[in-house]
């Protein structure tokens, strides 16, 4: 039975309702309940241009965690050329994949969860769903709580008699100090606000979230080169212990270290770009937001640290703690609200909108966008993540496994969607549960997608688990694309059996 085709205007036609607010879902009457509400059903309109996309990036990777990741990948024994040919190979391939996610949302204007009822059946894509929104309320903790203390530098800079509220031996409870608690309670609140105030208010949180990072980041290294000079800027932080063919796989490394940094924003990417007005300015967005923008992050970063070689006498990577150690309170204050600030904003875009989707599709009447987006903030203060972040084999074990899933997933959706679809979706069939519906399989399961996705990540979570084994520690690096390219095949293995 062949697809009916939908294409950038297509889905505009299927969801004309009346009394609909703009830029909300409208839900067709034939549309089940038990699948739709206003926030998963198609958008009305779709308004979001290439700076908002690009903002959106840029709020993705102006944080404490992408400062960090991008100053190590400089400190890896590479020359500085190494270096950047990696990052532009990995943030090139994170583009390449970005636009291959975004197509399908962007064209039919729905959620990532939604999109998956195409290949997972109208049932099965609460599997997806509910793996990417548990990865989320995991990091969704821990960038709250780095962003905390952030915060905490600045309270105690203005307010030192309160150091010990933040001895969590003097004052702990579950691990986290009473200052620790009460600054992860204000921004707990903080990123609520935001979110309960819908994707309109998000879009111009993220718009000026990303630059004033830039804006931060320029003051910054100016100051540290108007105290060392031009001179001590050096792109290499650290010995440089590798050249010719030796220095090949610490750049594949490096290369798979980028792609592995984004895949989580990257699988559900398709969140945002159903709100591009047209795929051209999804993709121009992309292009501005990842190749451009994260190299250009990544040399002012490296820029940075540098330079706190000279001006501090130690390599800093953290630029809280760079901000810290300049003596001005009004710098500090400043640069640490400023990472705060940053760090809210990629924990909305990353990690709070994806689990509000996800959890709303397994219960559309009972879940709204909104509950879902609470039910992530609750479960991410339950897991106390203070302690998930200190526990090096925790995080490892946990986040790694889960991350291992994410692989498959875009594996299965990008092969469905371009390869046996051939880009046509049924919009009205993602919203039926009637058992003649195109996507509802058997009892609205799709078993190739859950297959592909089990084969794949099972695999790639071996040489995540298995660290003592022999090359398991380099497999691991590579876990992401070893699940993609096996739920990939796997799913495709399947459908062409299924249909022989």
């Amino acid at each position: 039975m062949a697809d009916t085709v939908s294409d950038t205007h297509t889905h505009q036609d299927l969801v004309e309702a009346a009394g609909m607010p703009v830029g909300s879902g409208a839900v067709k009457p034939e549309y089940d309940p038990r699948l739709t509400n206003e926030d998963l059903a198609p958008l009305k309109e779709q308004k979001w241009g290439a700076y908002n996309i690009f903002a959106f990036w840029m709020s993705d990777v102006h944080s404490v965690g992408g400062y960090v990741t991008a100053g190590s990948l400089f400190a890896l024994g590479l020359t500085s050329w190494q270096v950047l040919v990696a990052l532009v190979v990995g943030i090139t391939i994170v583009y390449f994949f970005c636009n291959l996610v975004a197509r399908p949302s962007q064209v039919t204007g729905v959620p990532y969860p939604v999109i998956n009822r195409v290949a997972f059946g109208v049932l099965g894509a609460n599997v997806p769903a509910v793996i990417r929104g548990g990865i989320a309320v995991a990091w969704y903790g821990i960038q709250t709580y780095l962003a905390s203390a952030a915060l905490d530098v600045v309270v105690l800079k203005l307010w030192p008699g309160l150091a010990p509220y933040a001895d969590v031996d003097q004052y702990g409870f579950l691990g986290l100090p009473l200052l620790g608690w009460c600054s992860y309670a204000l921004l707990w609140v903080l990123q609520a606000a935001v979110f309960w105030t819908g994707m309109e208010t998000i879009r111009k949180f993220i718009d000026f979230c990303g630059p004033a990072v830039y804006v931060v980041m320029i003051v910054l290294a100016g100051y540290l080169i108007y105290k060392a000079g031009w001179s001590q800027i050096d792109l290499s932080l650290g010995e440089v212990k590798y050249s010719g063919w030796d220095a090949l796989p610490v750049m594949l490394g490096a290369i798979a270290l980028v792609v592995s940094y984004f895949s989580g924003p990257m699988l559900n990417f398709g969140d945002f770009s159903r709100y591009g007005r047209s795929f051209k300015a999804v993709r121009t967005g992309n292009l501005l937001g990842l190749p451009v923008n994260f190299l250009a992050f990544s040399i002012l970063v490296v820029v940075t640290s540098s330079l706190t070689i000279p001006v501090f006498g130690e390599l800093i990577t953290d630029p809280v703690t760079t901000v810290a150690r300049i003596d001005s309170t009004f710098a500090i204050v400043l640069g640490a609200l400023t990472f705060t600030i940053a760090t809210i904003g990629i924990n909305i875009v990353a990690n709070f909108i994806s689990p509000a989707f996800d959890f709303s599709n397994v219960s559309p009447q009972r879940i709204s966008w909104r509950a879902g987006g609470m039910i992530a903030a609750v479960g991410s203060v339950l897991i106390t993540p203070w302690n998930l972040y200190n526990n090096p084999d925790v995080i490892h074990y946990t986040l790694e496994t889960l991350g291992a899933f994410i692989g498959p997933l875009f594996g299965v959706l990008i092969a469905d969607y371009y390869l046996i679809r051939k880009q046509t979706v049924d919009v009205d069939a993602m919203f039926t549960t009637d058992p003649q519906g195109r996507y509802f399989y058997r009892k609205g399961y799709h078993p190739p997608a859950i297959i592909a996705t089990a084969a794949g990540a099972v695999i790639a979570v071996v040489p995540v688990l298995w660290t003592g084994g022999p090359g398991m520690h380099t497999t691991a690096q590579y876990s992401w694309f070893i699940g993609m390219a096996l739920g990939f095949l796997v799913y495709l293995g399947l459908i062409r059996r299924q249909a022989a």
